[in-house]
């Protein structure tokens, strides 16, 4: 048997080919793609140049020459480790006080195999880790290597304060942490706590909410806070809006109207014994505040026959507790309304129609007003000027100047929800926050706090979108439209892959949530009904009756009209939602909250509907039939109510304590209206009361002809 001669070419010629099938198979499966990166908020400058070698799974460790600490981490981040080796090292980070940036500005460069950070302070290198983040998350999410960038980053508004108004209910106490990393993963760094009665005082028990948090609870919220560059400051309520103390028969005696639990009365020492009280308490539950938010907006002063103003009362009080501010290292911040208002240069401020020329005139006639009394407003206080849909107006702008030419410091307050029931309007009322952050920037002030009121109480995951265009607008200024921060906001709270307008359904829920609020009553009631016993029967609408057919459905035409066009709305954005919760890769829950806001107004609307469809039963077979489908509402309503709970409650303390005293309402907020959840669905509430008063009359009626 010859043996054959190995074939040396051939196998040279095989081993090549396999070897250049392997290399090409290896660059198809390395093959880089660049991802979709939207920070938020945007960057001063963000240069891209390529993409780097680095994916999210690689970075290990960070070294620091100085041995810095790493900030407090995200999730996406929280895997690094630090090491004394440089060149082991994916992550180069540092503080450099010389950097040339303004406070809380950094650079970023992810190069090939590298990233270096470096912060011009503290603050400046958390935020570059948070900004590596969101980088990291959108490169994870799709599977992508880091991008080859430089960003040189700093805010344009250096305090940058959301309001926290817990005055009507408390989310569980692990929401608020939360809400603290998510605040400072879009560089809020402060908050004003609304705290009223939701701090466990020591002095004066008696006010407390018995499910208020403790001071030393509140302590740790604010050095958790803090550690995440956020400051929280109390807001305490002086002189007006202080139900939550006078409502106590312990302190009537201090009202400015006996027979109104709104106001103190200025002229009594006490009145500030017991202020004074309440601020120290607040100021050492947030021992890391800057500011304390001493209120005095919407006060009406009677003066007890002392002979003074209101004017002169207001400053007097404002004098005294900007000096009591000043003795515990606090900056007082003080609502502005009610001197403008006293002077009767007010008005003005929200009037879009007016023009500068009669602004003007009405400042030259009333300016006098507020100067006999310059010497007694104090030099150490913010004046706030709050204005939450007008503040582009010349009027606003004057007021807000006069302080500034008299040597007083100003700050301006937007609001990202008002008394909108169940949901924000307005766009998130992100017009209103971009113009105020622009003109705040343009003048050179010093911040601005977005408000949140809790007074009809939605959910709070619903002011979110307002929040990040907050932090858009005054730490980056007029980088991205309206419709761009949308976008960005949805990219950045669910996922890059909902960026798109196909997946924008919030400001289609606006007018069906708008409608809602009083569909099933008559005129704008739903605020009155619990504080009215006489008028709730009354306010509900008209059923429809059978002797009459016809005539509900004629009556309420424009309803019926619109239930049609909501219930076809709703429909379209339960699906849309459906599929964006498949879809999105975080927040899903915020999600969960929209999707049952949508299915109480589409609760509402088929109400409606079916109203209709019984009130045009042309016999008694299709009555019979539409009586049916009326009957299950209420247990339609039952199960809706249970979901809507179960969902709120996860986050959302639902019921105030037993023991809680609801004061006069003055302003007729919603939340303050029962101490059950009760408040949310009183108008559904009774219209299930009076529709099964209803049925049960017309089924004997059915019954008896048949």
């Amino acid at each position: 048997m010859r043996l054959q001669k190995p074939n040396y070419m051939k196998t040279l010629k095989t081993t090549l080919s396999l070897l250049l099938v392997v290399i090409l198979n290896s660059c198809a499966s390395e093959e880089k793609i660049m991802g979709d990166y939207q920070l938020l908020p945007s960057p001063q400058t963000f240069e891209i140049s390529g993409i780097s070698n680095l994916k999210l799974s690689q970075l290990k460790f960070g070294f620091s020459a100085k041995e810095q600490d790493f900030p407090p981490l995200g999730a996406i981040l929280k895997h690094l480790q630090k090491t004394d080796s440089e060149s082991e090292a994916q992550i180069i980070y540092k503080i450099d006080e010389n950097l040339d940036l303004p406070a809380e500005g950094y650079l970023l460069e992810i190069q090939n195999n590298q990233i270096t950070l470096i912060g011009k302070d503290q603050a400046g290198l958390f935020y570059a880790f948070k900004t590596l983040e969101q980088l990291s998350i959108d490169a994870q999410e799709q599977d992508v290597y880091l991008p080859r960038c430089k960003i040189e980053d700093f805010p344009l508004l250096s305090y940058r304060s959301v309001h926290l108004d817990i005055k009507h209910h408390l989310e569980k106490t692990d929401y608020y942490y939360k809400l603290i990393d998510k605040l400072a993963s879009y560089k809020v760094n402060a908050i004003i706590a609304e705290v009223e009665d939701k701090i466990q005082f020591e002095r004066h028990p008696k006010i407390a909410s018995s499910d208020a948090l403790s001071k030393e609870e509140w302590k740790k919220l604010s050095n958790y806070a803090k550690e995440r560059n956020i400051e929280i400051s109390p807001l305490m309520q002086g002189l007006g809006h202080s139900s939550f103390v006078l409502k106590h028969e312990e302190y009537k005696h201090l009202r400015d109207d006996p027979g109104s639990d709104w106001a103190y009365n200025p002229l009594d020492p006490e009145t500030y014994k017991l202020q004074f009280d309440l601020y120290e308490e607040a100021i050492e539950a947030t021992p890391n505040g800057k500011y304390l938010h001493i209120g005095g907006d919407e006060v009406h002063t009677t003066g007890r026959g002392s002979g003074q103003s209101a004017l002169e009362l207001q400053l007097q009080w404002l004098s005294k507790v900007c000096k009591f501010a000043e003795e515990h290292d606090r900056i007082p911040i003080f609502w502005d309304d009610m001197p403008l208002k006293q002077a009767d240069v007010y008005d003005p401020m929200f009037n879009t129609e007016i023009s500068k020329q009669e602004v003007d005139k009405i400042w030259e006639e009333n300016e006098h007003k507020l100067v006999d009394f310059l010497d007694q407003f104090p030099k150490n206080c913010i004046y706030m000027r709050w204005n939450y849909h007008s503040p582009e107006t010349y009027g606003n702008s004057k007021a807000m100047n006069w302080f500034r030419s008299h040597g007083f410091e100003v700050m301006g307050a937007t609001a990202g929800q008002t008394r909108w029931v169940l949901m924000p309007q307005r766009e998130s009322n992100i017009d209103n926050i971009k113009s105020f952050a622009l003109s705040s920037i343009e003048s050179g002030l010093n911040g601005l706090l977005l408000t949140l009121w809790d007074d009809d109480s939605p959910h709070f995951e619903l002011y979110m979108r307002g929040i990040l265009a907050f932090a858009e607008y005054t730490w980056a200024g007029d980088k991205l439209s309206k419709e761009e921060v949308k976008s960005a906001y949805r990219h950045r709270e669910y996922s890059s892959s909902l960026s798109d307008d196909q997946y924008a359904f919030i400001d289609g829920l606006e007018a069906p949530v708008a409608q809602w609020k009083n569909l099933l009553l008559e005129g704008n009631s739903r605020n009155y009904l619990m504080g009215n016993p006489n008028a709730k029967e009354k306010s509900v609408i008209e059923l429809p009756d059978s002797k009459n057919p016809g005539k509900w459905s004629k009556k309420y035409a424009d309803r019926v009209k619109i239930a049609k066009e909501t219930v076809a709305k709703s429909d379209t954005i339960a699906a849309k939602i459906a599929q964006m919760k498949n879809l999105a890769k975080r927040n899903t829950y915020n999600l969960e909250v929209y999707e049952q806001v949508n299915k109480l107004v589409s609760f509402s609307n088929k109400a409606i509907l079916q109203l209709n469809h019984f009130d045009l039963a042309s016999n008694n077979i299709e009555r019979k039939q539409a009586l049916g489908e009326l009957t299950k509402l209420n247990e339609q309503f039952s199960k809706l109510r249970s979901e809507f709970e179960s969902v709120y409650g996860k986050t959302r303390i639902l019921n105030k304590p037993d023991n809680y005293i609801l004061d006069q309402d003055h302003h007729v907020h919603l939340a303050n209206q029962s101490l059950s959840f009760d408040w949310q669905f009183y108008a559904e509430i009774l219209f299930l009361k009076k529709l099964e008063e209803t049925i049960n009359h017309e089924t004997i009626s059915i019954d008896f002809k048949d």
